[in-house]
């Protein structure tokens, strides 16, 4: 994850009318993700390939294929979703091709086969002098706008279910291991999470105030680890009701 500051990044039942508007990856033709979605990778100066991503026919469904080779990359859906104490995001997702060197407590292997990230328009306000001067020169080498504060739901490999860091690379990003490499390959499996509990839980210390969604991403990454992998993901969705 060679990202430094410039990284700041599905169950298939509906939530019913109070669902946002996020469009689906099932039922679309072709192969190509259906717009809004986007392809965002690095800067082009930092020489690193993108992730793949299409849609994919799989188990009856169609589904987003994630292939990272040495790679690092999202799709992005940009939104302006308010969060309520009971927002919740629903996704599934499957992995074939972990990656076994894979460790976010190490810098040199920060990378994650499956990965959903939310970004929230937090104000730079809120963040520390120091690290709003670097997001500020960091956003001077980009053209896309830089989000404030990123929680990313990661396939881990070592790591346990639960763990949570801040990025080594930076603490605009935080991490939640929701899968690791005891979790089933070739498996579909579901996941909810509280997004309102899971950003106090994540950024807290900053701001009790939770900001509004300005993106939900999903990716993978080998860049750090220069390994290969391949997962999937269905339909994400979010809503203000719970399926459990």
């Amino acid at each position: 994850m060679r990202r430094s500051c410039f990284l700041v990044a599905f169950g298939l039942s509906a939530f019913g009318a109070c669902a946002a508007s996020l469009t689906g990856f099932s039922g679309v033709r072709g192969s190509e993700p259906p717009k809004p979605w986007a392809v965002a990778g690095l800067p082009d100066r930092y020489k690193i390939p993108v992730t793949q991503f299409d849609l994919f026919d799989l188990d009856g469904m169609q589904v987003l294929r994630i292939k990272a080779e040495k790679s690092w990359g999202s799709l992005v859906h940009h939104l302006n979703e308010a969060v309520k104490p009971n927002t919740f995001i629903r996704w599934s997702w499957r992995l074939d091709q972990p990656l076994p060197k894979a460790d976010i407590r190490v810098k040199e292997s920060e990378d994650s086969p499956l990965k959903v990230c939310l970004s929230f328009a937090m104000p730079v306000d809120k963040i520390s002098s120091a690290e709003r001067a670097l997001f500020k020169l960091a956003q001077l080498f980009t053209r896309e706008k830089i989000p404030t504060a990123t929680l990313c739901y990661v396939w881990g490999n070592k790591e346990a279910v639960g763990y949570e860091q801040a990025s080594l690379f930076t603490s605009r990003v935080r991490f939640i291991v929701v899968a690791n490499g005891a979790s089933p390959l070739k498996t579909w499996v579901s996941n909810e999470r509280n997004v309102h509990t899971d950003f106090l839980t994540a950024f807290g210390q900053e701001t009790q105030t939770v900001p509004a969604l300005s993106a939900i991403l999903v990716g993978a990454d080998s860049d750090t680890t220069l390994g290969l992998s391949l997962g999937y993901a269905g339909d994400v969705q979010l809503g203000n009701v719970s399926a459990r």
